[in-house]
C-alpha cells in the first residue's frame, strides 16, 4: 500500500469518527434541551395553577369586603 493511500485512509477514518462523535454529541444536547423544555412547561403549569388559585382567593375576599362595606353603609 502506498503512502498516499495510507494517508487518505487515515484521513477518511478520522473524518468518519469525528462525524459520528459530532452527531452523537448533537443528539445528546438535543435530548437534554427537550427534557429541559418539559421541565419548564411543568413549572409554568404549576405557576399558572397557583396564580389561578390566588386570583380566586382574591375574588372571594373582594366579594366578602364588598358585602361587609354594604352592611356597614346600610347598618
Amino acid at each position: 500500500m502506498s503512502t498516499t493511500s495510507k494517508v487518505v485512509l487515515g484521513v477518511s477514518v478520522v473524518l468518519t469518527l469525528s462525524t459520528v462523535a459530532g452527531v452523537h454529541l448533537n443528539q445528546s444536547w438535543d435530548r437534554q434541551r427537550l427534557h429541559e423544555g418539559v421541565v419548564r412547561d411543568l413549572e409554568r403549569l404549576e405557576r399558572k395553577k397557583e396564580n389561578l388559585r390566588l386570583l380566586e382567593e382574591q375574588r372571594t375576599l373582594t366579594t366578602q369586603l364588598e358585602a361587609e362595606r354594604q352592611r356597614r353603609q346600610t347598618g
